[in-house]
């Protein structure tokens, strides 16, 4: 199924008018004509069958002809992960990881992260691409990037862990995780979290975790996390 994605379809809608550049998706690439069948998300929960009305490469039209809801996961995982030096790492984690399934994703800057400024409309297309690709009706939240020390005085609900390769005393992510509730989870740059962020997130309450025996990449971490959350709630 080609899954489209329109996030100001609403559950009242009727119609739904496409851009150039998804009507000429459609039309010129997909080759679909009046009278064919779409489906959309709007990212929201919420899937629409509709019928093509106006087959024009510059602006097709299709009429919404029934709409479900899917329910969301029974957790909320929200990961908060440094960026990497290079950009495609990254973009491989967030593709990865919301075919795994994530709510939201921050951007820390920390004290040994080499990259400070992201591509947030890249990022935004790459987790639309893998919205669509893995037939899922829900769009994780990208936020801004912010520095760690804004981020770990924030107020979270549920379970908080910040995940590094400092010797101190740490248990298996797996061991602490409680199934259906929210999750938060730190995941440093490249250098890893320094002893003073490590400090300053458990004085905020977050507990120190490790990932496994052997020093991951910030993105594999990432996703090692994403999966655990997912299998421990399966």
């Amino acid at each position: 199924m080609q899954l489209f994605y329109n996030p100001e379809l609403l559950e009242t809608s009727s119609q739904i008018s496409f851009d150039k550049e998804e009507s000429r998706h459609i039309v010129k690439v997909l080759r679909k004509s009046q009278g064919d069948v779409l489906h959309i998300t709007n990212g929201q929960g919420w899937l629409f069958t509709a019928e093509i009305e106006l087959a024009d490469q510059k602006h097709c039209r299709a009429n919404i002809t029934s709409k479900t809801f899917q329910e969301k996961r029974n957790y909320k995982l929200h990961l908060a992960v440094a960026p990497t030096k290079m950009n495609d790492r990254y973009e491989w984690f967030l593709e990865k990881a919301t075919e795994i399934g994530i709510d939201t994703i921050t951007p820390i800057i920390c004290e040994h992260s080499e990259r400070k400024v992201i591509k947030t409309e890249r990022f935004e297309k790459i987790l639309q691409s893998a919205m669509k690709q893995s037939l899922s009706n829900y769009m994780p939240q990208l936020e801004a990037a912010i520095p760690f020390k804004d981020f770990v005085e924030q107020e979270f609900s549920g379970q908080k862990f910040i995940a590094h390769c400092e010797e101190l005393d740490k248990k298996s992510l797996k061991s602490q995780l409680i199934p259906n509730t929210e999750v938060t989870i730190l995941i440093g740059p490249e250098g890893d979290f320094s002893v003073k962020e490590i400090e300053m997130a458990l004085k905020n309450d977050f507990i120190p975790v490790t990932l496994g025996n052997t020093r991951l990449r910030t993105e594999t971490a990432a996703i090692v996390a994403c999966h655990s959350v997912a299998f421990t709630n399966e």
